[in-house]
């Protein structure tokens, strides 16, 4: 009997991970409560969303980084991207925290913040970590384009804390290959050049070699300039 409810435990753990989204999968709808009253994903639809989890409200790290998420928010909006914070705490218990950051930093949060007491929308996004605390959310980031399609998934342990400027660099990376049709190397920054994607052909090949717009180190390392 041990051994049949092991292996049941097994199946149920791989069809709860088979679940999770994945990227390039359609985000999991939900509708939530928030600190700006009840939200959908789909209202959301035709900008993009980084939809970030923090482990609990009035705890230091967690503060540092909603203050590092206003500060690059005015940014993001200008990018066509929202912001969507989330904590299994309550409304009140962010409210007050929020209220707290204004009166001892001076930073006003100005975006959304799921409560989500039920781990309803954090468990369909996989943001509980049971090894690391089965309490808290984990420092899960989501970034949701346009057309509500996962496109980047970012976790954070809990004692480690974010980096807006990734954070950034990441949506105008992705933005920057949807427009352009190209992809971004190593440590891109808005500016740098920018690669292309490998011929499909011997005689592709051969032809992308004679293009002076390119830099070609070989035929399947090209870049260009936009």
């Amino acid at each position: 009997m041990a051994d049949v409810q092991h292996v049941q435990t097994e199946q149920q753990v791989e069809q709860e991970v088979q679940s999770l989204p994945r990227i390039g999968s359609p985000a999991p709808q939900f509708e939530a409560v928030t600190t700006h009253g009840t939200i959908r994903l789909e209202d959301y639809k035709g900008s993009w969303l980084i939809l970030f989890s923090h482990p609990a409200d009035f705890t230091p790290v967690c503060t540092t980084e909603f203050i590092g998420f206003q500060k690059i928010y005015p940014q993001l909006k200008e990018m066509n991207v929202e912001l969507l914070g989330l904590s299994i705490d309550s409304v009140n218990s962010h409210i007050a925290w929020i209220r707290n950051i204004k009166e001892k930093f001076g930073v006003d949060i100005e975006f959304p913040v799921i409560a989500d007491l039920t781990m309803d929308v954090a468990k369909k996004y996989g943001m509980i970590m049971p090894e690391e605390s089965s309490t808290e959310a984990s420092r899960a980031v989501f970034v949701i384009d346009d057309k509500q399609i996962v496109r980047a998934i970012i976790y954070y342990p809990l004692s480690t804390g974010r980096n807006m400027d990734e954070i950034i660099r990441l949506v105008k990376a992705l933005q920057t290959t949807d427009k352009h049709g190209v992809a971004t190397p190593a440590d891109w920054q808005e500016g740098d050049r920018v690669i292309v994607p490998p011929a499909p052909t011997v005689e592709g090949a051969e032809e992308r070699m004679k293009d002076d717009s390119l830099e070609c180190v070989d035929f399947y390392f090209c870049t260009k300039e936009l």
